[in-house]
C-alpha cells in the first residue's frame, strides 16, 4: 500500500472526452511490483463485467443497472417485448434515453461514458491511495480502450456499403 502513494500520482489522468494516455497492458506494467500478486491479478483478469475487486461490486451493480436499461429501451424501441425484470433507477433512464437519440453511435457512446465516468468518481469518493482509486482508474482505463475500438472512417464505410447492399436488393423487386 506505501508503494500507492509513488503509484498513483504516476498515473496520467484519465478524461472522458480526452485520449487514452496509456493503453492498459501499460498500465499493468507500472501497476507490477507495486500491488500485491492479488491485487495485479485482479487487475489482469479485469473486464467491464468484472465483479470480484475493491470497489467492483458496486461497479458492477451499476453497470448492471446500466446495461438492463440499455437493452430495455433497445427493445422498447425495436417494438419487442423485454422480459428480464430489474431495479429501474430514474437517472440510469434518463441518461440511456439521452444516449439513443444521439444523432450517431459514437456521441451516444460519449455519452454513456461521461456518465459511467462520473459513476466511477462518485464511488471512489475520498478514497487517495487505496485500491478504490487503483481499480477506478483501471475500470477507466477500460472504458477508454472500449471508446477507441470505435473507428469513424471504418463505422462509415461499413455503413455505405450495407445501405447500397439493401439499396441493391430493394430497386431489384
Amino acid at each position: 500500500m506505501a508503494s500507492y502513494y509513488y503509484l498513483i500520482p504516476s498515473l496520467p489522468e484519465l478524461r472522458a472526452d480526452g485520449e487514452m494516455p496509456l493503453t492498459y497492458s501499460e498500465f499493468l506494467n507500472c501497476c507490477q511490483g507495486n500491488v500485491s500478486e492479488s491485487t495485479y491479478e485482479l487487475l489482469k483478469d479485469l473486464e467491464l463485467s468484472s465483479a470480484e475487486g475493491p470497489l467492483v461490486s458496486e461497479w458492477a451493480q451499476f453497470y448492471g443497472m446500466l446495461m438492463k436499461e440499455l437493452n430495455y429501451q433497445r427493445s422498447m424501441n425495436l417494438g419487442k417485448s423485454y422480459s428480464s425484470a430489474y431495479d429501474k433507477d430514474g437517472i440510469i433512464a434518463q441518461v440511456v434515453a439521452s444516449a439513443l437519440s444521439a444523432k450517431n453511435p459514437l456521441e451516444a457512446e460519449k455519452l454513456l461514458l461521461e456518465y459511467e465516468f462520473e459513476n466511477l468518481d462518485s464511488l471512489v469518493g475520498l478514497h487517495m491511495f487505496d485500491d478504490y482509486v487503483l481499480f477506478g482508474y483501471a475500470i477507466k482505463l477500460k472504458l477508454l480502450e472500449r471508446l477507441n475500438c470505435f473507428e469513424q472512417t471504418k463505422g462509415k464505410a461499413e455503413f455505405n456499403s450495407l445501405f447500397e447492399g439493401l439499396q441493391q436488393q430493394v430497386y431489384s423487386l
